[in-house]
């Protein structure tokens, strides 16, 4: 599902990320932690396609079978709207829509109807125990609430991929618990692959695999 080789990110004189090297199988849940600073949410970024790596003459990203490497902005942008989901730790909900109009939108960047996009938005909301909230806009709904939303927004274009940053970095524990077994059984359910950059050590332990970063590397 996705290879990566030397990977390596700069910011001008700060050495972020030192030679990555990852491969990481479709269907798997993989948390990836360590200290702040250690270049975990880089790295999540240029996976997931929101930054492109430094360029080194051997480094390669493959994902889904795509050299990501090769595609111009619009064609990656392209590819990560069909291919690819996020959840961040602050949500980043729309405040003037509602929650199905929230999950709608990247739906409606990809051109799908808007028959189309509200049936898959209301079937997800269901599906995450939030069909009594469609009308519903962010400021009207519980810390939770709000995460499950971002969580159909990341699932409505059917993504192969779902990266998530500190995903219940700010829920109570019950939400966050809800949240993390969600994770599991939206990968039992949909088959996506799962990328968590957490601080959280009941979640990192949950995942089929742990990656430890420390000073760019994966240790």
């Amino acid at each position: 599902m996705i290879k990566a080789t030397n990977i390596h990110k700069y910011y001008n004189d700060l050495h972020v990320l030192k030679g990555v090297d990852l491969n990481i199988k479709k269907g798997e849940v993989v948390s990836v932690v360590g200290a702040s600073g250690a270049g975990k949410t880089t790295l999540l970024q240029i996976l997931g396609t929101l930054d492109r790596p430094s360029q080194k003459e051997e480094s390669t990203l493959i994902i889904n079978d795509v050299n990501i490497m090769n595609l111009t902005d619009k064609n990656l942008a392209k590819f990560r709207n069909e291919h690819i989901g996020f959840i961040f730790q602050f949500h980043q909900l729309l405040p003037e829509f509602t929650a199905l109009e929230n999950v709608c939108i990247p739906a409606f960047i990809k051109n799908t109807s808007k028959n189309e996009a509200e049936k898959r938005a209301k079937e997800l909301l269901e599906f995450l125990g939030l069909g009594h909230r469609f009308a519903h806009k962010p400021g009207e709904l519980s810390g939770g609430e709000q995460q499950r939303v971002a969580v159909a927004r990341a699932l409505i274009n059917n993504p192969e991929l779902i990266f998530a940053d500190e995903p219940s970095g700010n829920l109570d524990s019950e939400s966050a618990e809800n949240l993390h077994n969600l994770f599991f059984k939206l990968r039992d359910e949909f088959g996506q692959t799962f990328i968590i950059v957490t601080h959280n050590t009941e979640l990192a332990n949950m995942a089929d695999r742990k990656l430890v970063m420390v000073d760019g590397k994966i240790v």
